[in-house]
């Protein structure tokens, strides 16, 4: 009897558990919402560089861990930490987020025409420890052309996204033409993957 008080008290400890996302990302905010869970978002001010002898999956998880380390402190006994990144992979090379319209530009003219990956690293954790998981989509853009390109960044966020681009905006639209994977992923959470961790809580 006192075995089954204890599994009930977990079962409502558990399903009582509060989500809070750690990222600015409104794209991440709007597939969790989507998704269907309430939550509260912080967000971590903190250096984003990354070993680039690491794999990419190595990458994307090393970044993880310093959000994951600035935040935890503000995450209360019953809430459960997610901290996602994610990176723009093409023949060995990471592209990042652009730090100019002349770099998003250029990252845009290195996709066009090739096939790259997209990563995204995600860490759960709550007071009973943490769940890790990387996904992988293959993405490919037909050439794209200049003028096109131009408008892009002249019109859109290419700044705050990995890659320069979006794959839900005008870009990915009419430059896109093959994805292996999924698309949530490359959008910066792959909600397939992450949904029926979420479920169980």
């Amino acid at each position: 009897m006192q075995t089954l008080r204890f599994f009930w008290v977990y079962l409502v400890y558990s399903f009582n558990m509060k989500i809070v996302l750690g990222s600015a990302s409104p794209r991440r905010q709007a597939l969790l919402k989507e998704m269907g869970f309430d939550f509260r978002v912080l967000i971590a001010d903190v250096d984003e560089s990354f070993d680039a002898n690491q794999s990419p999956e190595e990458i994307v998880l090393s970044i993880c861990r310093k959000k994951l380390a600035a935040l935890w402190p503000l995450v209360e006994q019953n809430e459960m930490l997610i901290c996602a990144d994610t990176i723009v992979y093409l023949n060995g090379k990471v592209l990042s987020k652009p730090n100019s319209s002349q770099a998003a530009i250029e990252m845009l003219k290195e996709l066009s025409a090739k096939t790259h990956q997209v990563y995204s690293g995600v860490i759960i954790k709550d007071k009973n420890g943490e769940h890790q998981l990387v996904d992988c989509t293959s993405v490919r853009f037909q050439e794209l052309q200049f003028e096109d390109i131009l408008q892009y960044v002249k019109t859109h966020q290419s700044m705050d996204k990995a890659g320069a681009y979006g794959i839900q905006d005008w870009i990915g639209h009419i430059g896109v033409i093959e994805i292996k994977g999924s698309y949530t992923n490359v959008m910066g959470l792959p909600t397939q993957r992450l949904y029926p961790f979420l479920r169980k809580k």
